[in-house]
């Protein structure tokens, strides 16, 4: 977190995953944000699970805003992979700032949620909370 005292800062390294609301597993990710005046830019890295990208490392840009606990981003993969484009996610930051849970939507295709939490400090009882709060069908 940032010496500012806004304990909500979400610049640092996180970890996550997100869900399908159709029966596919769970995809983890790793995110690194920087937000500066409640503007969010980072990248987020996971592995591809579809198409020409399925089982390689994706790379995608997010930008987006913070307001007090709300926060909502665009994701832009790189590269050109077919089934790999834009992802909107809407979530709520946890009053301690140490979680990010929400949902992402691709429009017009899939839906689902995801939950992120900040690396360092309690990141492993975290971790096992991700599993058990994200259903996998």
């Amino acid at each position: 977190m940032e010496e500012s005292g806004d304990s909500l800062n979400l610049t640092g390294s996180w970890q996550g995953q997100y869900s399908y609301t159709r029966n596919k597993p769970p995809v983890a990710f790793s995110a690194r944000f920087s937000e500066n005046g409640s503007w969010l830019d980072g990248v987020i890295e996971e592995i591809g699970t579809a198409g020409e990208a399925k089982g390689r490392p994706i790379a995608a840009t997010v930008q987006g805003r913070r307001n007090g606990r709300s926060v909502t981003w665009l994701k832009l993969y790189h590269g050109s992979f077919r089934l790999y484009d834009s992802v909107q996610y809407i979530g709520e930051v946890s009053a301690d700032g140490q979680e990010i849970e929400g949902r992402w939507t691709i429009h017009g295709n899939s839906t689902g949620r995801f939950l992120m939490v900040r690396q360092g400090g309690q990141a492993a009882a975290r971790k096992k909370r991700v599993a058990v709060k994200l259903p996998t069908g």
